[in-house]
């Protein structure tokens, strides 16, 4: 069964977005992921099927209510996939989250706006909250396509070369070492020799001591993470 993604949004125009190029827009086009939207505002019943309000004692902004949300989400059915929320409240997502969702059968993602998402909604729906980051965007549509996007480069056979997906910054708690390619010599700086030695294990060596070296002065903290 593909891997099964179901947006929930009030701008499903912008889907698939970036994800129907390259790489997972290949994987879409041969089944290997699916995506279908929902449009929020459809589970709005007011009048100008309105889908906020203004938030309980005060404050700017507006609300995404948690009537309409409700009924969005509802209209997905039960099934075992995460029910996900962007938001920058949530669990920061890094690369052992992506594999663990790359390893369902899909994800719910609900897409907020405005101000917030009625907390009633993300309680009783069972919403994991996930941030892509300490920083804020105008909604969760970008944040969950950047989700889909770290998800389904590692999904089988999306990749040419399986093992593209291991050697790469945050697998093995470092970050990538520094890659080069021909021309041998670009504007004085040369290759380091013992990537041209054909010494495979003086190249992993190298590699390691360099991602090592990158980590810990660019990400002191995933040092301290592994050292613990």
């Amino acid at each position: 069964m593909p891997f099964h993604a179901t947006v929930l949004t009030l701008y499903p125009e912008m889907f698939p977005g970036f994800l129907g190029e390259s790489l997972s827009g290949k994987a879409l086009a041969r089944g290997d992921w699916q995506l279908d939207t929902v449009q929020i505002r459809d589970f709005a019943t007011s009048k100008h099927r309105n889908v906020d309000d203004t938030p309980a004692g005060g404050g700017a902004g507006m609300v995404l209510r948690a009537d309409v949300l409700a009924g969005a989400i509802d209209s997905v059915g039960i099934d075992e996939r995460p029910r996900l929320l962007m938001s920058p409240r949530g669990r920061t997502l890094d690369q052992a989250r992506v594999r663990e969702l790359a390893a369902s059968n899909g994800v719910v993602i609900v897409c907020g706006r405005f101000e917030g998402v009625d907390q009633r909604v993300i309680d009783s729906r069972g919403l994991e909250e996930v941030s892509i980051g300490d920083y804020i965007l105008s909604g969760g549509e970008p944040a969950a396509q950047i989700l889909l996007d770290a998800i389904i480069r590692i999904l089988p056979g999306v990749m040419g070369n399986p093992e593209s997906g291991t050697h790469e910054s945050f697998e093995n708690g470092l970050l990538e070492h520094p890659h080069y390619t021909r021309p041998q010599v670009f504007e004085g700086m040369e290759i380091p020799g013992v990537l041209t030695s054909g010494n495979h294990a003086a190249i992993e060596k190298w590699r390691h001591e360099e991602a090592v070296k990158l980590t810990s002065e660019r990400r002191p903290d995933l040092v301290a993470t592994i050292t613990k």
